[in-house]
């Protein structure tokens, strides 16, 4: 192939998963590791140090229409992603540390373990949380948006906010380590935790994805991991699509998305699952 053709293969299909991974609040690098460590010939490393970019382009792409639009909450992101910050930076000195092939598979196998959480669990649109933690109330956690599907309006708040805080340490980690951001874990932890609405969750995951990313993007620039060839076109690439993810995610009704992001992540779950045990080279 000539040396032009891979930038632009790396450009359409970025453009293309940023479409899709707004809406899906996974955050891009969530399928960008998978899908471009197993079918574009980079070494894994320079994909997970483009992967945390990629995700912090969505993310910052699609920031404003989500908080103009009342779809993510400021008061909701910033404690979990200040733990999620700090424990960052631990991860993607862990994942820089161990052989590519151990990343590989260790993050097809808990992409496969999130697939069949959300295939198992009630995961509902609006989760009726009866009663607001004390913590969540002291840190103001509660808002309203409308529903562009519906048309309705939704008054919101959480529980487990302890909880859910001390997951998001471990999430941190896991973004820095396998440098796909953890949108796809950020999801179901809002959802199905701490009870935010599931688009507010998907909203919300973007900030949270921005501040994360942004901590262990700067291990993997200063151990050299970031590859100007990959990272550019991808990022273009996914802040472009990004932001018609963001409009699509006030119109798509939640059990689409829902269906998006559960058949995504098992294609690239299991992509990355054989590559790392060498059965699909």
């Amino acid at each position: 192939m000539p040396w032009w053709f891979w930038p632009l293969a790396l450009f359409i299909t970025c453009f293309l998963i940023g479409i899709v991974a707004v809406p899906a609040g996974i955050g891009g690098g969530t399928l960008f590791v998978p899908i471009i460590g197993g079918f574009f010939p980079f070494h894994l490393d320079f994909v997970r140090g483009a992967g945390l970019l990629v995700a912090l382009a969505s993310a910052l792409a699609a920031g404003p229409m989500l908080l103009r639009g009342g779809l993510s909450s400021l008061r909701l992101a910033l404690p979990l992603a200040l733990l999620a910050c700090m424990s960052s930076i631990a991860g993607a000195l862990l994942g820089l540390a161990l052989p590519a092939a151990v990343i590989q598979t260790a993050l097809g196998a808990i992409v496969l373990g999130i697939v069949a959480l959300m295939l198992m669990a009630k995961k509902s649109e609006f989760p009726d949380v009866q009663k607001a933690d004390r913590l969540s109330s002291i840190l103001g956690i509660h808002g309203v948006f409308i529903d562009g599907a519906s048309g309705r309006s939704i008054d919101w708040k959480v529980h487990r906010t302890p909880v859910g805080l001390v997951l998001f340490v471990a999430i941190g980690i896991m973004a820095g380590m396998f440098g796909i951001g953890a949108g796809w874990a950020n999801v179901p932890a809002l959802n199905l935790l701490m009870g935010a609405p599931l688009k507010v969750a998907a909203g919300t995951s973007g900030l949270v994805l921005s501040l994360v990313d942004s901590a262990a993007a700067w291990v993997y620039i200063n151990r050299g991991a970031v590859l100007p060839m990959v990272a550019v076109p991808s990022v273009v690439g996914m802040m472009l699509g990004a932001r018609i993810g963001a409009s699509l995610l006030n119109v798509l009704k939640g059990s689409v998305i829902r269906k998006m992001v559960i058949t995504l992540l098992l294609f690239a779950g299991i992509r990355a699952l054989l590559k790392g045990l060498g059965v699909w080279i």
